[in-house]
């Protein structure tokens, strides 16, 4: 297991302070500089699955309300919504510096039987036919300002292979579908309340960079102001994390400095376990001087 692994299967280990009062570290993950959007989500899934031992959480719905602080911990009050025949609601906020960074409502439902049908898995080369993000980056490292290197080249703990990668710097304007294989090979034996965890973590990688596709841009060019607003997912298959899986995503609509964005996760058999849509904000950086 990698140190990045380990890494972020302790921070999703939340500490129990008090009834339904969780604490959880800020540090670690996929960012330095601000705590990941999937971090704090999945530690409030944690925290809400602290308290519904004899279920499983079928959907979650999430709005960011300030950047989180990776220099101190992330407090989480679940407040115990609803507890029915077959489905149980909760809602955690998360908070750091005495205010809110974020809401989180989730549903757990008793296992059912119904009726079942898909959508097809999108036929797409996989995850041996395209390289890996550590050897993309490496390619493209040298390119960025010395002192942002090291932070942009560290393990990370997801392994990402993305289907057709882009230039980071100069991509070409291309429609708003893409795709990409990711897995964590630590998942292998965890249970399914930490596989759950770990894919709403993962779940809001490369989600918003669908919306800036069709416009030509990334986030390295210095040309846009991204900050994800809110993130919904819903869970409709047992998950193992440490298998790859196709992350198929799209943009239906950007306009009004915002973003929408939807995913569709399939494991490598074809089945369909987990959906996710995302609103962001996407704000033009003008150049200095320009109203």
């Amino acid at each position: 297991m990698t140190d990045a692994a380990r890494q972020l299967l302790d921070l999703l280990d939340i500490e129990q302070l008090e009834v339904d009062l969780f604490r959880g570290t800020g540090a670690g993950g996929e960012t330095t500089m601000r705590i990941f959007g999937g971090h704090v989500i999945a530690q409030a899934l944690m925290a809400a699955y602290r308290t519904v031992p004899d279920r499983a959480c079928h959907s979650l719905h999430a709005y960011f309300i300030r950047p989180g602080d990776p220099k101190i911990p992330v407090i989480y009050q679940v407040d115990r919504a609803r507890d029915g025949g077959s489905f149980t609601t909760r809602r955690v906020v998360a908070i750091q510096h005495g205010k809110q960074i974020l809401n989180l409502s989730a549903s757990f439902q008793v296992e059912e039987e119904g009726f079942d049908w898909q959508h097809e898995m999108p036929q797409v080369s996989g995850p041996d036919n395209w390289p890996d993000r550590p050897e993309l980056r490496a390619a493209f490292a040298e390119k960025l300002p010395e002192k942002y290197r090291s932070d942009f080249l560290r393990e990370r703990p997801i392994e990402i292979r993305e289907v057709e990668p882009r230039d980071f710097m100069t991509p070409e304007k291309e429609g708003d579908r893409n795709y990409l294989w990711f897995r964590m090979g630590a998942a292998a034996g965890q249970n399914p309340v930490m596989q759950h965890a770990l894919l709403a973590y993962a779940s809001d990688m490369n989600l918003l960079g669908s919306s800036l596709r069709p416009h030509g841009l990334t986030w390295f060019q210095g040309k846009v102001m991204t900050a994800s607003l809110d993130h919904a997912m819903w869970f409709h298959a047992p998950i193992r994390f440490d298998e790859w899986h196709l992350y198929a995503l799209d943009a239906p609509f950007t306009g009004g400095a915002r973003g929408f964005n939807r995913g569709m996760i399939y494991n490598q058999s074809g089945e369909l376990v987990a959906s996710v849509a995302q609103e962001g904000l996407l704000r033009p950086i003008k150049p200095k001087g320009e109203s």
